[in-house]
């Protein structure tokens, strides 16, 4: 039910809805209904916030199956970092600098041998021309 707010209310209709409800709480205060226009909208920005976490949970969980997706189908790539985001905290961290010694040292060599990949041809740069 959660996902389906907040599909609803993260697209033009819903949101307009909201809007609706605030503006008509608003209209509410000269009434002598601060109380109860306080609550509402109170209430409105904790949807908004839920809506807000629940679609950033959605997206990533997106890229993170992409990027899996990614990394299974390069077979020179290592399947350890699948599911990584699953790993406590300190762990990723662990894992992330061991990644960023390695791309320094990749990086390094590929420095050393002038920019050229294992066929012998030049690597970036070069035009189609």
């Amino acid at each position: 039910m959660l996902f389906w707010a907040a599909d609803f209310l993260s697209r033009p209709p819903g949101f307009y809805a909201l809007l609706a409800a605030m503006v008509g709480c608003t209209l509410l205060v000269p009434f002598g209904l601060t109380n109860a226009v306080t609550y509402a909208l109170s209430v409105a920005a904790i949807i908004i916030t839920g809506v807000v976490l629940i679609q950033g949970y959605r997206d990533t969980a997106a890229i993170h199956a992409k990027l899996d997706e990614i990394v299974i189908a390069l077979q020179q790539t290592r399947n350890d970092v699948v599911g990584l985001e699953h790993a406590d905290p300190h762990e990723i961290k662990s894992k992330l600098m061991e990644l960023e010694i390695e791309a320094g040292r990749l990086a390094a060599s590929e420095t050393l041998n002038g920019g050229r990949d294992e066929a012998g041809a030049a690597v970036g740069g070069g035009s189609l021309g």
